[in-house]
Parts: structure tokens; sequence; C-alpha cells
């Protein structure tokens, strides 16, 4: 009985994984070989079994192409941002003491758990070009500057989501760096103060070490969440101008539940599902190969 206990109680998790992960997995993989549609599933017989086509022809659809670029520059720009603001915002609370301190966690957390539809719209709201109502160009025609068409330009527009998408994601991973600070022992501190190390040689010989799997964990969920990117340009820009905010997952959404290419849109899922797993993969091997080397 003892043997068979663990079994019992992970086997609600087991299910659920099953049912709701690996199965439409699964799934996604059979349509993608077809060219499922709204007729196909009003009629079963219409779908066809087509092969690979899915992935070579979305593998040169330019659109998905753009999209896929687009991903990779929210990534490359979004992920460390994220990462260095966020632990920066942690370590500053963490050595501060009193109210206010307490105050700014509620501040900087707030934005993690509101709605991000309700929030996208009052954003597009501080974007607008119209200085009568956007707060952004109202506050650079105070010192002389725009106005700027924020989400109107390809130049600016991928900038200014990502602007959104950070001030939403700072607030979680502050909480966890901060839940990690206040983990590491206060005696390494104390031995570093007492062979006269300084405030930057504590922070670079200690405090960045030992925070090296909270880094990485924050790192490894992060860049998931911005190759997922979705709320805000399906809200605020829809994917313009010209495409230039359009977004894998916005890709996807499109084909899949506006054009009713459900077999495509499949292809594409799973081609974004693999590069997931590829990149954190290799976050693994490189954490694997950090921890075996001492660093």
């Amino acid at each position: 009985m003892n043997k068979k206990a663990p079994y019992l109680f992970i086997s609600p998790a087991i299910i659920l994984l099953l049912l709701f992960s690996i199965l439409p997995i699964l799934i996604a993989l059979f349509i993608s070989f077809t060219d499922l549609s709204l007729a196909g599933l009003a009629d079963w017989s219409r779908i066809e079994f087509i092969g690979i086509d899915n992935y070579k022809n979305i593998l040169s659809d330019p659109i998905f192409r753009k999209a896929a670029g687009n991903t990779l520059y929210y990534v490359i720009i979004g992920v460390p941002l994220v990462v260095i603001l966020s632990l920066g915002l942690a370590i500053m609370i963490n050595v501060g003491e009193g109210k206010f301190f307490s105050l700014m966690r509620l501040v900087f957390y707030s934005p993690s758990i509101t709605n991000i539809v309700a929030v996208s719209v009052v954003w597009t709201f501080l974007y607008n070009p119209n200085l009568t109502v956007g707060l952004f160009n109202q506050l650079l025609h105070l010192v002389g500057l725009g106005p700027v068409a924020w989400l109107q330009t390809v130049a600016t527009a991928k900038l200014s989501l990502i602007v959104l998408a950070l001030w939403r994601g700072l607030g979680i991973n502050m909480l966890i760096f901060l839940a990690a600070l206040q983990g590491i022992p206060e005696a390494y501190y104390e031995a570093a103060r007492l062979d006269g190390a300084s405030k930057r040689q504590q922070l670079q010989f200690i405090t960045i070490p030992m925070l090296k799997f909270s880094i990485f964990f924050v790192s490894v969920t992060t860049i998931i969440g911005w190759l997922q990117f979705f709320e805000e340009p399906l809200v605020m820009t829809q994917g313009g101008p010209l495409n230039s905010t359009t977004s894998i997952s916005l890709f996807l959404y499109r084909n899949g539940f506006q054009l009713n290419q459900f077999g495509y849109a499949a292809a594409g899922s799973l081609i974004l599902f693999v590069v997931i797993i590829i990149v954190t993969l290799i976050q693994f091997r490189g954490q694997n190969k950090q921890g075996n080397t001492g660093m």
C-alpha cells in the first residue's frame, strides 16, 4: 500500500495533464495534417488528409515569417528588460525599510493581477495621438515634443506594446526575486562586511550568485510568455500597422478562428510548440553546464 500511495496522490494531476495538455496536443498534431475547416466540422467526410502541405505552406507564408520576426523582436527586447528591471526593483525594495517600500510591493504587483483586456483598452487611450485624449502625447506637448503616433507607425508600435507588457510583467517576477532574496542567509553579508566588502561587491559575489536559480526560472517563464505574446497586439493594434505587431499567436488566432483554417493554424501551433520546447531545453542545458562547472 505504501508503494502505491505516491501514485494515488499524483494520479489526479496526471489525469488532468493527459486530458487538457497531452490529448489536445495529439489532436492538434492530427488536425495539422488535414484541411479541417468549419465545413469539415459539420461534415467529417469533407476532411481530407493533405500530409505536410500545411507545414510547407506556413513556412513559406510571408505573414508567418513576419510574425516570427516580430515575436523574436519581442523576446530579444522584452525578456532582458523584464528580468533586469524586476530584479532591480526586488533588490531596492528588499533593502528598504518602512511602510513606503511595503506599499511599493503592492504598486508594482497590482498590474500583474489586472485584466489584460481592460488594461489594453485603457493604454490604447493613453497612446491616442489626439492631444485631447492621449495622456502620453499631452505630457510630450508640455515639454514641446510630439505628438507621436504610438500605435499607428511601424517604428513605434512594437515598442509601445512592449512597454505595456513590461509594466504588467514586472510585479510577479519582482515577488519571485523578493522571496529568493529573503532566503539568502544574513550570515553571508555579515561575513562579507567583516572582510571589508563593499555593497557592490556583496551584490556581485553574494546576491547575484545566490539568485541564479531564480534568475533561471524567471528567464524561462518570461521567454515562454513572450513567445506566446497575444492579448496586447490583438486588442490594441489587431496586428497592424502592416502586420508590424503581428505575433505568431495572433497569426494562429486569425487563421484558426477568423479564417476557419484549423489545419493550417494547428500546423503553426505545433511549430510554435516545438520552438518553445527547444528554447527551454537549451536553457536547461546551459543551466546544467553552469551547475556542473560551479558557476
